[in-house]
């Protein structure tokens, strides 16, 4: 082989199975895996304990002198002449009635057993049939007969059988009497199970009524159950419903949730056993939670509120039964939504959506088990409860919003169907808004600051939401919603005002005495204060030169090209 060739050439597998790793320990050979991941490897044998083994097994299976019978039959297996052939035979023959018999094969032994076993059957029969008929005779009577014998050929003799002593007759009295007691026992015990269950059942349909009416009570939708399975449908049967359907979905809810929210009345009565039934019941609830990051670069995670209204009454039981369907309903909206938001990417999986809200903002809807949750009151979030509960009123929107267009539809006239109103961009807008206010108010905060340690006198009032609560709940219930307003006032000196107003997700506005702008960025709201406050301050300064300069007719003005304020008086210039 050319040395030259590459390393690859050189290579060379071995056909055979390697029984060692690179280690050179032996390759166990595996046997099972457990459910639980873990392997069973086949044990080692040793071949010399393996080797006695089989040998042993020899010698109790075939015979001490197993080896012995087989040289025999090797050496008899050589060719002989006839006359010893013959004399071998005859000695043979002799030999088979002088030696005792060998030990029986199992193969001999299960032939010998299924010899005998028929014929011990029969035999086993025939006793059989022979001692039923013997005991048929013996019991059987005689047919009358006229007797040849003399009358009286033998004396016959009665014979009665004594009474037994008091003892033993009280005791058979007793053993009357207890087995009487006994059976008068079992049927007293009887009977009272019979009425036990007789007043269970009495008691349960009162219950059952009773829990129906005070659920129709409470305005709880009833609906008739539909027929057992198998019963009759033909003409003339029995179609009427026999049970009760307990539906507390929305009404404009999709046909899935309707059929989730389905309850029925329990008719078992039981030590741990509840009024209602949820069939379709998930027992998850929707959780918000808001994850900020600070400016030292740490997260900082809050959630909502979450309460449970079940406080052991059937009304309570119904409440958080449709808490859980409603909630459900609002992800499943939030989940067709995520994918289409103008404003904020969204992550989607089945039980969690991450929106990035805003800048350093990031939402979180997510459906987690409502047996196991625990509120923590250090992470309790007011604007996540006011999310949570936004969400259920632009859900009552769009539901208000589709019941409308489906009466409508009933009309003569064709109306276009209407599309249900969004339920998450106005959330969006609310946390888009709040960090937008966030940064503006913190811009103003700087420069008042500054003002404040200058010396100059500086008051600001903010109001992030100028509407009522009132009002802004009546303008999210609105087909229409309109955006989030507010204001903020800044004061200079106690003479000059600077008022801006805001509005949700990001529109701020300026009005200055001489023109109204509008505010595109953070930067333009900076430059714009630096330059208002500082004509500010440099027609303050004007004004105090005049006052002082009044005797030597001196003249104060703003050089606004360069920011200058100028003062002039008996050929000097400051």
């Amino acid at each position: 082989m050319d040395p030259q060739e590459p390393p690859w050439k050189k290579l060379k597998l071995s056909l055979e199975r390697p029984y060692t790793d690179d280690s050179g320990e032996p390759i166990p050979e595996l046997f099972d895996i457990t459910p639980d991941g873990q392997h069973i490897y086949r044990p080692r044998e040793d071949p010399t304990a393996l080797v006695g083994t089989k040998l042993r097994r020899i010698f109790l299976e075939r015979g001490i002198d197993f080896f012995d019978a087989e040289k025999g039959i090797h050496t008899s297996a050589a060719p002989q002449p006839q006359g010893d052939a013959e004399r071998a035979d005859a000695a043979s023959t002799d030999g088979e009635a002088a030696e005792p018999s060998h030990h029986m094969t199992p193969e001999e032994l299960y032939k010998m057993r299924m010899t005998l076993l028929p014929q011990l059957y029969v035999a086993f029969g025939e006793m059989c049939q022979a001692r039923d008929l013997l005991t048929l005779l013996l019991s059987s009577s005689l047919p009358s007969q006229p007797s040849t014998l003399p009358p009286n050929p033998l004396a016959a003799t009665v014979v009665t059988k004594p009474p037994p002593i008091v003892s033993v007759q009280a005791f058979n009295s007793q053993l009357t009497i207890g087995g009487k007691d006994k059976a008068l026992r079992s049927a007293a015990d009887l009977f009272k199970s019979a009425a036990d269950k007789m007043e269970e059942s009495r008691v349960s349909g009162e219950k059952y009524w009773v829990d129906a009416l005070k659920i129709r009570r409470g305005n709880w939708g009833l609906i008739p159950a539909p027929l057992p399975l198998g019963s009759a449908t033909g003409k003339g049967a029995d179609k009427t419903s026999k049970d009760f359907l307990i539906s507390f979905g929305l009404e404009e809810s999709p046909a899935l949730f309707r059929r989730r929210a389905i309850g029925r009345m329990s008719t078992t009565l039981g030590a741990g056993s509840s009024s209602l039934e949820f069939p379709m019941r998930q027992r998850t609830r929707l959780r918000v939670s808001i994850s900020r990051s600070a400016p030292d670069s740490t997260r900082q995670t809050e959630y909502n509120l979450l309460t449970d209204p079940d406080d052991g009454s059937l009304d309570g039981a119904l409440r958080a039964a449709q808490a859980e369907v409603v909630e459900q309903e609002v992800f499943a909206a939030l989940i067709r939504e995520a994918s289409g938001l103008p404003t904020a990417s969204a992550e989607v999986s089945e039980r969690l959506i991450l929106i990035d809200a805003a800048q350093n903002t990031e939402l979180r809807f997510e459906l987690v088990d409502g047996e196991t949750l625990r509120n923590d009151d250090r992470k309790v979030d007011p604007y996540c409860d006011l999310v949570y509960s936004l969400l259920h009123v632009l859900l009552s929107r769009a539901h208000r919003v589709l019941k409308s267009s489906r009466l409508s539809r009933a009309s003569i006239a064709p109306v276009p169907a209407a599309q249900p109103p969004p339920i998450l961009q106005p959330i969006i807008d609310i946390l888009q808004y709040r960090e937008f206010w966030e940064r503006v108010r913190e811009e103003i905060d700087r420069v008042v600051a500054a003002l404040r340690l200058a010396g100059v006198s500086t008051k600001v009032h903010y109001d992030p939401v100028a509407d009522g609560g009132e009002t802004l709940v009546a303008s999210l219930l609105s087909d229409k919603s309109s955006p989030v307003s507010g204001d903020a006032l800044l004061r200079i000196d106690d003479r000059h005002t600077l008022r801006f107003t805001t509005a949700s997700p990001s529109t701020l506005i300026v009005h200055l005495p001489q023109a109204t702008l509008p505010i595109a960025s953070i930067s333009q709201l900076s430059q714009l204060l630096v330059d208002e406050i500082s004509s500010r301050l440099l027609s303050r300064i004007c004004e105090i030169g005049t006052e002082l300069c009044e005797r030597v007719n001196g003249t104060w003005f703003v050089d606004l090209l360069s920011g200058r304020s100028v003062g002039r008086w008996e050929g000097c210039t400051l």
